[in-house]
């Protein structure tokens, strides 16, 4: 979470908690009506659909859940309302990320301090996982790892985090490993967990390592000095690992790392400023959202890198002028069968974003509105078994 958001929640905090009295109180709320656009062309190909996760501001209890259904190009807004009219409290508090394994769709809600977990064709909730301060999901071999900043969320005396081992089918925690403090994406190479450690809540004291988990023995077996305040982890196909750090908003900028998980060291720094990253292929769309105190202000910035060369692009994925409307891009993720480009934008974190869809030709194919601070994606493919 960008801190120019942390800033606008603290000024709003008033304003949350009268929201978040409301919406913790509607046991005899009307369902909320369907919202369905139609935006794009019917397909029907390998993916099914595109889940978009949008966090809401966090003390609003408004995250949500939306669904591109690619059969018939139909936008659905708030689908787990839709679905789910019995759950009381909707979807709840800050939707941090989500991720479907098999036949289910585990969502991350972070400061309700659960793992919501729904079939992923029906949308139908099956059950939760209680963690505190949980914040990211990743799978592999049966299991979901699930990393969690631990204590109260804002606290520069919170313990150092975790992350949490959880069996897909009988949705239990069979393990836990301690981490560093506010562990942040994690990747899986090779049998080992990479996990981000941020120590987001005590600057100028913030962690600057990743954490490897050893999965066999589920212990952390070295921690990898990258630099300070981590966020996200993404693997490509060739073993490396791209590590973004966001800087201490003054004096420090955001920058790129590139581990090599054979030795478990950075190789190199792109000293450029990426604050979100999705690769597909040999190709990293990126963008930077780097906010200073100094001037209060964000720089924005998009680019993409070839990771087999491990080489800047001298090329943009959005080429006919978009860009200029986008105000804050808060999520990335590219069609595996398309190659299209999606883009979130947060605008203003208290009102509903926009997705943008932009061809291979990085020309805009169309936009739609989303619920507040859309963020994170996953595809789902007809299959019966999703990819990871």
């Amino acid at each position: 979470m960008p801190m120019k958001k942390i800033n606008f929640i603290k000024n709003c905090l008033l304003l949350g908690c009268l929201i978040l009295t409301y919406s913790a109180c509607r046991k005899d709320a009307k369902p909320i009506p369907e919202v369905v656009t139609t935006i794009t062309k019917a397909d029907t190909g390998a993916l099914s659909g595109l889940y978009v996760l949008n966090e809401g501001n966090m003390g609003s209890n408004k995250a949500s859940l939306d669904f591109l259904d690619y059969s018939t190009g139909k936008y659905h807004k708030d689908i787990y309302e839709q679905d789910n009219p019995g759950v009381v409290k909707g979807l709840g508090d800050v939707g941090n990320d989500l991720g479907i394994y098999g036949s289910k769709l585990f969502i991350v809600v972070n400061n309700s301090n659960l793992v919501e977990v729904v079939n992923a064709r029906s949308g139908k909730h099956i059950n939760f996982v209680s963690i505190q301060n949980c914040r990211n999901v990743t799978f592999t071999n049966g299991k979901a790892y699930v990393s969690a900043y631990l204590g109260i969320v804002g606290d520069p005396k919170a313990p150092n985090g975790a992350v949490y081992e959880i069996d897909t089918a009988t949705l239990q925690i069979t393990r836990k490993v301690t981490v560093g403090r506010q562990p942040e994406e994690m990747a899986i190479v090779n049998g080992k967990l990479y996990v981000a450690n941020s120590g987001g809540y005590s600057p100028p004291n913030y962690e600057r390592t990743v954490s490897v988990v050893d999965l066999a023995s589920f212990t952390v077996i070295k921690l990898i000095d990258v630099a300070i305040n981590l966020e996200k982890v993404k693997a490509d196909q060739y073993g490396d690992l791209y590590v973004t750090s966001r800087g201490d908003y003054y004096s420090i900028p955001p920058d790129l790392y590139v581990i090599d998980t054979k030795t478990d060291s950075v190789k190199k720094d792109f000293k450029l400023p990426v604050s979100n990253l999705w690769i597909k292929g040999d190709t990293a769309y990126m963008y930077s959202v780097a906010f200073s105190y100094v001037t209060g202000k964000n720089t924005i910035s998009y680019g993409m890198i070839d990771v087999k060369t491990e080489t800047v692009l001298n090329k943009q994925f959005i080429t006919d002028g978009t860009d200029k409307q986008i105000a804050v891009p808060y999520g990335i993720a590219v069609n595996p069968v398309t190659g299209e480009v999606y883009v979130a934008d947060a605008k203003d974190y208290v009102t509903p974003g926009t997705l943008y869809s932009f061809d291979t030709n990085g020309k805009k194919e169309w936009q739609v509105t989303t619920g507040d601070i859309p963020g994170h994606f996953a595809f789902l493919y007809n299959s019966t078994q999703n990819k990871n």
